[in-house]
C-alpha cells in the first residue's frame, strides 16, 4: 500500500464508483471524474484493491460486496473491514506478527524478510504514515508515547 493514500482518497473512489458509475466504469473515465493525476489516482486504487473493496481487469473497475458494505457503513464498521483487511497485506501482516514493535524493528523485519523496501530516502517515514494512517486509525494497533505499536485486535 502506498504512504499516500488515505482512508477519505479511499472513501471518495468508492462512493464516485457506486454512486455515479453504478459500481462499474473504466479506470480512466473515473480517474477523469475524480479529476487527479494518474500518478496520484493508482495508490488509491491499488489500496482499494489490496483492501478487497474493488476488482481490477481489462481496464475496469468494479465495486465489490465488501466495498458496497464499506461505503453504507458506520465509522465503526469501516474500521472494522479496513482492520480485517489490514492482517492480509503487507506491511501490516507482518506488524501483526511481532508483538511489540517499533518502526526501526518493523523496518528491519521487512527487509529480512524481502517483503518491502522501505530502505531509501524516506522509508521510515513511509512505514510510520502507513501505520499510523491505517494501522491505528482502523484500530488494529495502537502506538504509545515512546513510539512502540501494539496489536489491539487480532483477527
Amino acid at each position: 500500500m502506498h504512504s499516500s493514500t488515505r482512508v477519505a482518497d479511499l472513501l471518495g473512489l468508492l462512493f464516485i464508483l457506486q454512486n455515479e458509475f453504478a459500481g462499474k466504469t473504466d479506470l480512466f473515465e473515473l480517474e477523469k471524474r475524480l479529476e487527479v493525476d494518474l500518478d496520484d489516482f493508482m495508490p488509491i486504487v491499488y489500496a482499494a484493491d489490496d483492501l478487497g473493496f474493488i476488482t481490477i481487469g481489462d481496464g475496469d473497475i468494479i465495486i465489490s460486496d465488501k466495498g458496497t458494505e464499506f461505503i453504507r457503513s458506520t465509522l465503526k464498521r469501516r474500521k472494522e473491514l479496513i482492520r480485517g483487511s489490514l492482517f492480509l497485506i503487507e506491511p501490516f501482516k507482518t506488524a501483526a506478527s511481532l508483538g511489540p514493535f517499533d518502526i526501526e524493528s518493523l523496518k528491519a523485519k521487512l527487509s529480512e524478510q524481502s517483503v518491502m523496501n522501505f530502505e531509501g530516502p524516506g522509508g521510515k517515514h513511509y512505514l510510520e504514515v502507513l501505520m499510523n494512517d491505517w494501522g491505528v486509525y482502523s484500530g488494529m494497533f495502537n502506538v504509545s508515547d515512546d513510539g512502540v505499536y501494539h496489536l489491539i485486535q487480532s483477527n
